[in-house]
């Protein structure tokens, strides 16, 4: 991904060995969106919560996904959950990348929506939208792998978009 001048890289790091999760904090509230870009091999989903201070675990977060595979389409919805998804399932050994923006986070009079585009060639290709149920401006992100370890050399990256 070409960061343009309207990307500035808040933090990346290239994990040297697997982790249960990984999170980024101090998130400065200087910009008008994240932008969260992962490279990864796993075999496992990923999700992420957000928060203010400390990663909201509460039934907070809904989303609407649409998914296709090249021969077939399907959609779906979930409400209540206590996590937003990053990824699905994935064939695992291909190098996928999954980005996510997170609009307004740190504006504190909307609930938080996110967008994520995930692509793994080999499974299908994923659009979702997520919503956190919290006007609490974001300062922290929590990436987990989904029932097992983000592997090694998986690469997070998180950006800032400047205000225009």
């Amino acid at each position: 991904m070409a960061a343009g001048s309207t990307y500035t890289p808040i933090a990346t790091t290239t994990l040297g060995s697997a982790a249960a999760s990984y999170t980024f904090s101090s998130i400065p509230s200087t910009y008008t969106d994240l932008i969260i870009v992962v490279q990864s091999t796993s075999t496992r989903s990923l999700f992420y919560r957000v928060g203010n201070g400390s990663v909201d675990s509460g039934s907070n977060y809904s989303r609407t996904q649409l998914i296709g595979d090249g021969s077939s389409a399907s959609s779906g919805r979930a409400s209540n959950e206590n996590k937003a998804y990053m990824s699905l399932t994935t064939s695992g050994g291909a190098v996928y990348q999954t980005i996510t923006q997170l609009n307004n986070y740190s504006n504190t009079t909307t609930y938080k929506t996110f967008l994520t585009r995930y692509n793994d060639a080999a499974v299908y290709t994923a659009a979702l939208v997520s919503l956190w149920r919290s006007t609490a401006a974001i300062n922290i992100i929590t990436i987990t792998g989904d029932g097992g370890d983000i592997p090694s050399g998986t690469s997070l990256t998180l950006y800032g978009i400047a205000a225009a």
